[in-house]
């Protein structure tokens, strides 16, 4: 059974930024999957090298719900959200995905 909702960061990162950008996000996946349910995904664009887009997916509305209280309320995930808006070329475009019907 696949996510019940999924947030979708459309993000760019230039080329001297994608090293440091894929170590951020090794080290900060497992503080942002901690409290289960979380799933993180970078999917790259196949034309704009520099394009992305980081993908958590979310078990149910209540997971969801939960992170984000966590994201605006805790300290040490202001902090690892601070250092990713620097990886960033431009602000990210933030979208929300819940599922309206299981296809077969």
């Amino acid at each position: 059974m696949g996510p019940a909702l999924s947030v979708h960061l459309r993000i760019r990162v230039t080329k001297d930024r994608q090293a440091e950008f894929r170590e951020f996000l090794a080290e900060a996946t497992p503080f942002y999957e901690a409290p289960g349910g979380i799933r993180i995904r970078l999917l790259a664009d196949e034309v704009d090298p520099e394009r992305f887009i980081e993908v958590v997916e979310y078990v149910d509305e209540g997971t969801y719900r939960q992170d984000d209280e966590r994201v605006r309320s805790d300290p040490v995930m202001g902090q690892f959200l601070a250092r990713w808006r620097l990886l960033l070329a431009e602000p990210p475009v933030v979208e929300i995905y819940r599922e309206s019907q299981r296809v077969q």
